[in-house]
């Protein structure tokens, strides 16, 4: 884990960054476990990719409930439980900060519906790509932990908008919170543009040397975003 360097698998219209991210097995669990961070869209390359990498999720984390990130989780839970290689294993926890559990589960289909139609003026495409989204099995809170990753509660692009941190390991995987050169819109229902600055301060100050790993576009780290902002926030 020490020389771990993340590659995105990149799906959807929206170029989400799916993370396959290799965690310690359980206590007298099997090896070979992962988590999956945001399987926005193409849930058959998921599935190809956790099967070239010889990975078995253990954790489905979610760094908050827009539909480019969570997009894959019906197909992929599916495809999990039906293939031979994966059967045989526990299903994966599929966690989501308590704040966002709207987008997920029972009621999902219309607030996805509301927030597209907020960002593009038409709810058509969900109205065509809709399939039930299953509920979280965990509602994550700030500092809590899965595995290897931390929780920061990070609000501002939407209210439940989490970072999953490995400390240790100096890794930041920071959704559409923090990006190179930028941060996430706010704009959407929920966005608010005060709780984000507020989670960018808190994000910045973390150690220069972190790694992240945003929800689009290229990886970064904490001092190249620092210098980026400038102290500007």
């Amino acid at each position: 884990m020490d020389q771990f360097k993340p590659e995105p698998l990149v799906v959807g219209a929206i170029a989400t960054n799916c993370w396959i991210v290799p965690v310690p097995p359980a206590s007298g669990g099997p090896p070979g476990e992962c988590a999956v961070i945001d399987p926005g869209d193409e849930a058959p390359r998921i599935i190809a990719q956790l099967k070239a990498l010889k990975l078995c999720p253990r954790y489905i984390l979610l760094t908050h409930g827009h539909f480019d990130h969570v997009a894959a989780l019906p197909e992929l839970l599916s495809a999990l439980a039906g293939d031979p290689a994966f059967a045989s294993r526990p299903s994966p926890e599929i966690a989501i900060h308590r704040e966002d559990a709207a987008y997920i589960g029972p009621g999902a289909y219309e607030t996805h519906r509301l927030s597209l139609a907020a960002a593009t003026g038409s709810s058509e495409y969900i109205d065509r790509i809709w399939q039930p989204i299953p509920a979280p099995t965990r509602l994550l809170e700030e500092g809590d932990r899965a595995g290897p990753f931390t929780v920061l509660h990070t609000p501002g692009h939407t209210p439940g908008s989490v970072c999953f941190f490995m400390e240790r390991e100096k890794l930041l995987f920071s959704g559409d919170t923090l990006f190179q050169g930028g941060e996430g819109r706010t704009d959407l229902p929920g966005g608010d543009f005060q709780a984000i600055v507020k989670s960018l301060r808190r994000l910045l100050a973390l150690d220069s040397g972190i790694a992240v790993f945003p929800g689009h576009e290229a990886a970064t780290t904490i001092g190249e975003e620092r210098r980026y902002y400038n102290a500007g926030i």
